[in-house]
């Protein structure tokens, strides 16, 4: 069944939207361009997802343990592996029933209509450029320890956004796939370092707990940590966009969930145990500085990597909306690259100012992942199963026929929404209580 097929009698504002998602493919007839982008396996599709989600959020999961203790974070952080899977099950076949759906701008747009279209778009796109600055601020963070605080932040932010702009530029994600696969050795060489640096210097006297009480807001501020260590399916859509094969997605998946959630618990249990309750975020601030410096060195070529995929997916994103079915998409067009070149140079600008320029940006990073990725990787999905099923199984009877799996899609809209209402509000507490402490320093500080 077509994907627009039920929207046809729904009259004309129902026949322009299907005018507009003909269910065309926007890289379909590829083999016959200059410029072809289907061409990624899924086994490097899942380096590209491994290197994108498994980078600096890793380093703060330890600390969540030193608050909620070892139980109930490894239960959750087990549990969230297992329900991002669900959730990219249903993003994955979502994809594959509609074609066109290249970004998360386009989902909405199919669902909901154009102003879905709009947030959506918008939403992804800051919350990239966001991912880019917070990983520039991680290898700002790498270079300093290198260093020993010997050179000026600003202008290690600066170098690290010369080397991200790089990285973005290639048009198609095929040509990242090989330093994909380098930033997942590297990002898990890095880990294993630090467990080692960890474990062959315990902290004398170190407190473990086994599980701790805690308010809503200290509870909630640490479960925000594991939470969004997985957040990444906004790209979802826009990786199986360039496989040769759609249809092996879920492989990809099974690989990155599978792979995140053994290595986020390893990692958050040893270096815990090793460094109880003092551990600190990242937690390569609690090893000795020589263990220290070899582990963010080894994980410098990840924070690169990821800053940069996330400018080309925000990039990627607009150049489509903006060209989508003319020449410039697959030919090498002057306007075609200039356009694509001034993008990635705007994306890469604007994660530098944020992160260079203005003093809250940490939280404010937390505060785009609560309004955005809680969406993207958790909610969203519950909707895309619904409105499949609405459509395309039997309509309300397809959708009451099937309860686990509606119970399930109802869950899910209502833990994104609880995400998102409860991570805004402990961001925006975390600013306030930043001001009010004076923690807040001045743009462009050394």
């Amino acid at each position: 069944m077509s994907s627009i097929s039920h929207r046809q009698s729904d009259g004309d504002a129902s026949s322009e939207k299907a005018e507009k998602t003909s269910g065309k493919d926007v890289f379909s007839g590829d083999e016959e361009h200059d410029i072809r982008y289907k061409t990624i396996s899924w086994q490097f599709v899942s380096c590209l997802m491994i290197a994108e989600i498994v980078s600096n959020g890793m380093f703060s999961l330890p600390s969540s343990l030193a608050v909620i203790g070892i139980v109930p974070a490894v239960i959750l952080i087990l549990f969230l592996g297992i329900f991002a899977l669900y959730t990219a099950k249903l993003l994955v076949d979502f994809k594959l029933n509609h074609p066109e759906v290249h970004n998360m701008g386009d989902a909405g747009y199919l669902m909901f209509g154009a102003t879905a279209r709009e947030i959506l778009s918008f939403g992804t796109i800051v919350f990239a450029i966001f991912g880019a600055g917070s990983e520039l601020l991680s290898s700002q963070q790498a270079l300093s320890t290198l260093s020993n605080q010997g050179l000026c932040s600003t202008y290690l932010v600066l170098i690290s956004a010369a080397v991200t702009l790089l990285i973005s530029l290639p048009r198609t994600l095929d040509r990242l796939t090989w330093m994909g696969l380098v930033s997942v050795v590297v990002i898990t060489l890095s880990g294993v370092v630090a467990m080692i640096g960890a474990g062959a210097n315990p902290v004398p006297g170190r407190v473990l707990s086994v599980s701790m009480e805690s308010n809503f807001y200290e509870a909630f501020l640490a479960v925000t940590n594991p939470v969004f260590a997985y957040a990444g399916h906004f790209m979802f859509f826009i990786l199986i966009s360039e496989m040769r094969r759609p249809e092996d997605a879920m492989k990809a998946a099974w690989c990155l969930q599978g792979f995140a959630t053994i290595f986020y618990i390893v990692f958050a249990v040893v270096m815990y145990v090793y460094i109880g309750n003092t551990v600190q975020s990242p937690a390569l601030f609690s090893l000795p500085p020589k263990w220290a410096k070899a582990s963010f060195a080894i994980a410098l070529a990840n924070f690169l990597f990821s800053g940069g995929i996330y400018v080309h997916t925000a990039a990627k994103i607009l150049f489509v909306r903006f060209f989508r079915n003319t020449r410039h998409i697959h030919s090498h067009t002057p306007l075609g690259w200039a356009t694509w070149s001034l993008l990635c140079f705007l994306g890469v600008a604007v994660a530098t100012i944020l992160a260079i320029a203005v003093p809250i940006f940490s939280y404010l990073i937390g505060l785009a992942a609560s309004l955005f990725a809680a969406w993207y990787t958790y909610g969203l999905a519950g909707f895309f199963w619904i409105h499949d099923t609405y459509h395309l199984k039997g309509g309300m009877k397809g959708v009451m026929g099937r309860p686990v799996g509606a119970g399930l899609a109802v869950f899910t809209v209502l833990s994104g929404a609880f995400i998102c209402v409860g991570g805004t509000y402990v961001s925006l507490k975390l600013i306030v209580e930043a001001y009010a402490d004076g923690a807040v320093g001045k743009p462009f500080m050394c």
